[in-house]
This record gives structure tokens, C-alpha cells and sequence, in this order.
């Protein structure tokens, strides 16, 4: 899918679910260092997005965690009960939410229409009044309310485990 389908899809679900955002555009970021760069002025929340699968890989979790902490997948995998954990391949993130490598965002969900990818959630990020995602592409960011995160997160259906 090109890339504006992929941030209009996104911008078309939130206004149908009746949800307020700001857009912010900028260069492309690969990874959470390089977005510090860019999202030093935006209010909320700066997250993490892991696209993780299980040894057997038939499990596979999209786990969001505050953007100063630090993975830790064996204790993610003892909490979910998963066996081991390791990222998933860039096919596989493509296949379960039609995203790229440096894209992996959870508005991805809603190109999984069976719902099988497993949603792990921060539960510190509950506390944010806002919190900010890639809008399925790396050159922009969407900074939303955490109760409108929810709601979205709800509209899509997926499996949501806080840890």
C-alpha cells in the first residue's frame, strides 16, 4: 500500500471514531533516538512499538511500552505465558499489520482484521493525558488522548493485556 493510503487510512478511521489528534510532520525516524530529535516539543507520551512473535510463531504481540524503558522479553514472555520472544521478520509484521520496519505503530491494527496480533500495553502509559504514534509511516507523528487511544484500540478488536 502507498504510503498516503497508509496515513489516510489511519486519519479516516480516527475521524469516523469521532477521535481529536494533531499531525506532526517530519523527516523519517528509524528509531526512538532519532525521534527524540523531532518530538521534544510534543506534549504526551513517547512509546516504543515492539512487533514481537513467540518460538513457535504462532503468537504474535504488539507491545507498547513508555519510551525510556527497556524491553525486557523474557519477563514480557513470563507475563504472557508465550515461551520465548524475538522480533518478528519484516515479512510478518507486513502480513499481520501491513507496516515496515521504522513504521511499527499500533494504528497498524487495523490491518489485522482477524485480530490475532495481541496488544501488550505499558500500564504506565495509562497515566498520560496524551500519547503519540506513527500514523502507519515514519515521517509523521500523531499525538492523541490516552481515553481516545483506548477507544481506538477498542474499534479495533485485538486482545489487549496491560503489564
Amino acid at each position: 500500500m502507498p504510503v498516503n493510503e497508509k496515513k489516510e487510512k489511519v486519519y479516516r478511521l480516527l475521524e469516523q471514531l469521532e477521535i481529536e489528534y494533531t499531525l506532526h510532520e517530519h523527516p523519517p525516524i528509524y528509531t526512538f533516538e532519532e525521534a527524540k530529535e523531532h518530538w521534544r516539543d510534543l506534549k504526551g507520551a513517547q512509546c516504543k512499538n515492539l512487533f514481537l512473535r513467540n518460538d513457535k510463531g504462532n503468537r504474535h504481540f504488539l507491545v507498547v511500552l513508555e519510551g525510556a524503558k527497556t524491553a525486557d522479553l523474557k519477563e514480557i514472555a513470563e507475563k504472557l505465558a508465550a515461551g520465548r520472544l524475538s522480533f518478528a521478520s519484516a515479512s510478518r509484521l507486513d502480513r499481520y499489520l501491513g507496516l515496515e520496519a521504522g513504521s511499527v505503530s499500533p494504528f497498524g491494527l487495523i490491518n489485522d482484521g482477524e485480530q490475532e496480533v495481541e496488544v501488550v500495553l505499558d500500564k504506565d502509559l495509562k497515566k498520560a493525558e496524551a500519547i503519540n504514534f506513527h500514523p502507519n509511516v515514519n515521517t509523521a507523528t500523531i499525538t492523541l488522548s490516552y481515553p481516545d487511544f483506548e477507544r481506538f484500540l477498542q474499534a479495533c478488536g485485538n486482545s489487549i493485556v496491560y503489564i
